[in-house]
């Protein structure tokens, strides 16, 4: 189960098609136990949660903090995986930047998250080929394509 919860002033078109595209993702992903947040803020918003919680003093595209990192937490019949925050005025500079569509970039940002929460990381050449395969995988059996 996840909600996608708009914390800007603006109006996101590409919320129903990102609806669809998760619970494709969860039912692909084995999921369907799992809960979770996709949560659209603004680039203030972003830079503050990136200087607070990452000591990083900058705007950024997506942020997610895996609550099952904490292995004291343990549910028996669900799973809490988390938050994902995506900076809505970053996916949409970076669709302009990467030549590609809102809806690929935020469905790209969505599946980065979801895999970050999932445990997944990019912190090694190893680690980064398995991830990004997988993203790209899960974007193009959608038809998500550049």
């Amino acid at each position: 189960m996840f909600d996608i919860i708009n914390n800007t002033n603006k109006k996101i078109e590409e919320i129903n098609k990102l609806e669809k595209y998760l619970k494709f993702i969860v039912k692909k992903l084995n999921i369907e136990k799992a809960i979770f947040n996709i949560i659209f803020v603004s680039n203030e918003e972003i830079h503050k949660i990136n200087r607070e919680y990452r000591n990083t003093d900058r705007v950024t595209d997506v942020i997610s903090f895996a609550l099952e990192d904490n292995q004291d937490i343990v549910y028996e019949d669900f799973r809490l995986l988390g938050d994902i925050y995506i900076a809505i005025d970053v996916a949409y500079d970076q669709a302009i930047e990467y030549n590609h569509s809102r809806e690929r970039e935020v469905c790209f940002l969505a599946t980065h998250g979801i895999l970050h929460l999932l445990g997944y990381d990019h912190m090694t050449d190893e680690e980064e080929k398995e991830m990004f395969s997988l993203q790209e995988k899960l974007l193009q059996e959608y038809n998500i394509t550049r």
